[in-house]
């Protein structure tokens, strides 16, 4: 037997008469043609070899965004480097280890945020904000940023009256990154910015818990 894209020819040995074909090669070939005949078609129910989903793909394969993607990577890169000023204050300042050990994760974590978000904006041919941008944005309307003042007197605590400040000022931080991260879920189209935006939250709003926690423990509340 020799199946064909045009055919089938079947060929008998033995005691099959001339002529004719026996039963099982009947519905080998039958199962043959079936197989032919889906493979022609793709195996996705579309004949034209598309995937199904029809003619305009979602944004997270397109990589589609929209304005509010944008504000939210422009707004964010800022935010984030006033959490790691305030981050990088604690090593030298702070009395509580934990406290320290916080500052540590919150820099190890928005770090490489910072460096995504600047990457798509690039790739968007969108402005990335500059570094020195977050000293100026307090009194912007941003959530939870915090202005000059705040942040020359954070320089100059120290001890438990800088844990006290800091933590204080970090819940109201992260606050601020959670209501933005929220905006971008709702509004965003960027399927990578929306993801990113509910892994803030979701990491932001742990470490306010855990804020919460600590300055019972430390007596700073």
């Amino acid at each position: 037997m020799r199946i064909t894209r045009t055919g089938i020819r079947a060929t008998t040995r033995g005691t099959s008469r001339p002529g004719t074909t026996s039963p099982l090669l009947t519905a080998v070939a039958l199962a043959a043609v079936l197989a032919l005949s889906a493979c022609g078609t793709g195996g996705d129910g579309d004949g034209d070899g598309h995937s199904g989903h029809g003619a305009t793909a979602s944004p997270s394969v397109t990589g589609a965004h929209n304005a509010q993607d944008v504000a939210f990577a422009q707004g964010m890169i800022p935010h984030h480097r006033q959490a790691l000023e305030m981050a990088g204050l604690a090593a030298d300042r702070a009395a509580s280890a934990r406290v320290r050990d916080l500052a540590a994760r919150i820099e190890k974590a928005q770090d490489p945020e910072i460096r995504t978000l600047s990457g798509w904006l690039r790739a968007w041919g969108e402005d990335v904000p500059g570094s020195g941008t977050a000293r100026h944005m307090g009194h912007t309307g941003m959530p939870g940023m915090m202005g000059g003042d705040d942040m020359a007197e954070l320089e100059k605590a120290s001890g438990a009256a800088f844990d006290t400040r800091f933590l204080t000022m970090m819940v109201d931080h992260h606050r601020g990154a959670v209501e933005m991260a929220a905006a971008e879920r709702r509004k965003g189209a960027y399927r990578p910015a929306t993801v990113l935006a509910g892994d803030i939250a979701d990491a932001q709003s742990a470490e306010i818990a855990e804020i919460a926690e600590m300055r019972g423990l430390l007596g700073t509340e």
